[in-house]
């Protein structure tokens, strides 16, 4: 197995990572505890200890570049990163590039220079031939000052002497250059001790003073050469053929390479993966990015570190060259256990190969801005991820937080000050509707839903209560577009034609598809447009939601006269193609829209429930997408090697599940807050929950909540927080801590 291969890692929970790289062996059980538990982390005491003026330490998200084949070896690659889409970009580059044989890349020895500045040299070209002449002596003083570098292979290796002529004051400069092979620590301090202890003979040797003693940043002695090929097939998709988008990332490598405007985008979309190996490997990213850019302009213009071109068989090919000095050991770096632990991750033997990894790295960012420039324009991808990040600051709350993003992506205005216009004003609109109308347009719904008690154990055919959310997806079906069936999500940046070919159906395409064949229409042309008002993979019944809409919008384009019965079964037979055994429980709120107390069976039990008052609640969302196809699949398989033990486990959430009708009925909160905690320990035991699920039903509890538990599938998605007093305090605590949450008042 690849160990640099995880199909879905995006989809998997922060804990099914840190597990999937353990059972990989890429992490010690040392490292997998640490990361469980977040104590990898540099200390506040750590930091203290590091720089002047310490009054806290800030995060950055660590996260691995997958895929990558570099000299025929795997690699996972951690890389620290605060900007959206670059992890994807590079593990997407990196599985085309892996198709075709990965990178290969070459590096030089890791040479780094010290300068020794000299001014007031009586005669500059005989100081230069005295010099030359005493290099020995020069370079053995050095390599005093660090015999321990020298038993390893390096040191002082070389000298060099050039002069300059400033046409000032100052005169003409002499600059020795020692040449010091540092092996694998990064060596600027040890080059500038040698620069320092070799000072006082440079003088003696040339007559003149000695003034600045320091190393350079222009490392262009350590030198790193990255190239990939990648088969003009791979290319295509989107729309776009595979030639089209080849020549047009030559032709964008083409205007970096001639017009310095271009190139320092074009570069530093190079140095975005390079940085952030950099940065998680505890390496100066300064400096390399100075060293970078100089030799970008080492040629008088300041042009490209990359070119791309065709192949004689057509394909694209893409090369890199970059001076790159790194180190892996030191103490700067293992004062962090967070570098400590990432360079464990990432398993290089020398610097020399941490520094090929990186120029990789740099030659598959630089592929993702060329492509996406290419095709849909890179604007497009990170506006949309840069959006979402400007609505969670301006306080868009779940049920208005899609909408929020679209409009500020459609007014090109990706500001706060915007999104919080837009909050009000989406607020009032939803605020001026009555909540069972659309706001825009002939649409047809599917409600979401949350589950309060029964989750999992109603597969197995237990009861389950269950009542729709604020929140629906809605669809119609626009006019005939010509070109097969397309389904349209603008708010998701989703736009795809169905595809018939079942081997290539994705996503929703399978269940849309079966739709379509059921109800005859596969044959027709048109365009299903879908506005989710539901977050994606949140535990809130979106796929059944989804289903529902698009049956209903299909129901009343064409006349097909179904009830609600027949969208139901319909639904249902949707979900089972999303999720493998579904209780069916979600497309029936999704279509009813009433709270319903529900058990599985031919056919099934649906009962309405009366609620003498509201359900109180504030719905919690992790922001870790739920896959319910995946949690009901291990409870499945945990259930088949031990049935009698599970359906016991089954019967308790059904016996809590019952008396919490009847605390609901009767509004008695407190006995319905004590079965929701009850729930959620038989939920866990279930191994259903995560660490952002349990954290937000702590802050619940501990702020007030009479009870929290997860809702639907787990595995991250949403919980619910019973607060019949309190919920605005709930909800800010949470959101405090990072999650999104919205106070509801249901049923």
């Amino acid at each position: 197995m690849s160990h640099s291969r995880f199909p879905k890692f995006y989809a998997m929970s922060v804990e099914e990572r840190v597990a999937a790289i353990h059972e990989r062996g890429l992490i010690d059980a040392k490292d997998f505890e640490q990361l469980k538990r977040g104590e990898h982390t540099l200390s506040l005491a750590g930091a203290d200890k590091m720089i002047e003026n310490v009054v806290g330490v800030m995060g950055l998200p660590v996260g691995l570049g997958l895929n990558f084949s570099i000299n025929e070896r795997d690699y996972v690659v951690p890389l620290v990163v605060e900007e959206p889409s670059i992890v994807a970009a590079l593990s997407s580059a990196a599985k085309l590039a892996r198709a075709s044989g990965g990178f290969t890349a070459q590096s030089t020895d890791p040479i780094l220079i010290g300068q020794v500045q000299l001014v007031d040299v009586p005669h500059p070209g005989g100081a230069t031939t005295r010099l030359l002449e005493r290099k020995a002596d020069i370079l053995n003083i050095a390599n005093s000052l660090h015999p321990n570098m020298v038993a390893r292979g390096g040191g002082a290796v070389d000298m060099e002497v050039l002069t300059h002529t400033t046409g000032s004051e100052v005169g003409d400069l002499l600059v020795v250059h020692l040449l010091v092979n540092t092996c694998d620590a990064m060596g600027a301090n040890l080059v500038n001790t040698m620069c320092e202890g070799v000072a006082p003979l440079i003088e003696e040797i040339t007559g003149g003073k000695v003034f600045l003693r320091i190393l350079s940043n222009l490392t262009d002695r350590a030198m790193v050469r990255a190239t990939c090929t990648i088969a003009v097939d791979d290319l295509s998709g989107k729309g776009y053929d595979g030639e089209a988008v080849r020549d047009g990332i030559i032709v964008a490598s083409e205007f970096a390479r001639v017009d310095p405007y271009r190139a320092a985008t074009h570069n530093k979309g190079i140095m975005n993966g390079i940085d952030a190996v950099a940065l998680a490997t505890g390496n100066d990213w300064r400096a390399i990015e100075a060293g970078a850019h100089a030799y970008a302009a080492r040629g008088g213009s300041y042009t490209s570190l990359t070119r791309w071109a065709a192949d004689e068989d057509g394909n694209l090919t893409g090369s890199i060259e970059i001076p790159i000095k790194v180190g892996t050991v030191g103490g700067p770096l293992q004062s962090n256990p967070t570098v400590a632990l990432n360079l464990r991750l990432l398993d290089v033997g020398r610097a020399t190969e941490l520094a090929e990894v990186m120029g990789a790295v740099g030659l598959a960012q630089n592929f993702s801005a060329l492509r996406a420039l290419a095709t849909d324009g890179i604007q497009k991808g990170h506006m949309t991820l840069h959006a979402r990040t400007v609505a969670m600051a301006a306080g868009a709350t779940p049920d208005i937080f899609d909408t929020v993003v679209e409009r500020l992506i459609n007014s090109q205005e990706i500001k706060v000050w915007k999104a919080r216009d837009l909050v009000e004003q989406v607020r009032e609109q939803a605020d001026s509707v009555p909540p069972d109308q659309p706001i825009t347009g002939p649409l047809s719904s599917g409600h979401g839903k949350i589950i309060v008690l029964g989750e999992h154990a109603v597969v197995y055919g237990r009861h389950a209560i269950a009542t729709p959310v604020p929140m629906a997806i809605q669809a119609r079906v626009a006019d005939e577009s010509g070109m097969g069936v397309v389904v349209s999500i603008a708010r998701w940046d989703v736009r795809y034609t169905l595809t018939r070919d079942p081997a290539k159906q994705r996503g929703f395409e399978k269940p849309a598809a079966m739709i379509l064949d059921r109800l005859g229409l596969a044959d027709h042309a048109m365009t299903l447009e879908v506005f989710p008002g539901l977050p994606r993979a949140m535990g809130l019944g979106g796929s059944a939601a989804l289903a529902v809409a698009i049956i209903r919008a299909l129901d009343e384009k064409f006349q097909l006269g179904l009830n609600d019965e027949q969208i139901n079964r319909l639904a249902f037979e949707a979900e089972k193609m999303a999720h493998g055994t579904p209780s069916g429980i979600d497309n029936t709120v999704a279509t009813f829209g009433e709270t319903l107390l529900f058990r599985k069976g031919e056919p099934p039990m649906i009962q309405p429930v009366e609620l003498s008052q509201p359900l109180p609640l504030v719905i919690g969302m992790t922001g870790v997408e739920s896959l319910t196809a995946k949690t009901v699949a291990t409870v499945r398989s945990a259930w088949q090697r031990n049935q009698t033990r599970y359906e016991r486990l089954f019967d308790e959430i059904d016996a809590v599940t019952l008396q919490g009708l009847d605390a609901m009925q009767g509004g008695d909160w407190e006995q319905l807050g004590e079965m929701m905690n009850i729930c959620q320990g038989l939920l866990n035991a279930l191994q259903v929950s995560c660490h952002e699920l349990e954290e937000m039903v702590q802050i619940a509890r501990h702020h007030g909540a009479l009870g929290a538990k997860l809702t639907g599938g787990g595995g991250g998605g949403s919980m619910i927080a019973l607060c019949p007093d309190n919920a605005q305090t709930v909800m800010q605590a949470m959101q405090a801590a990072g999650y999104q949450a919205m106070e509801v008042s249901l049923g």
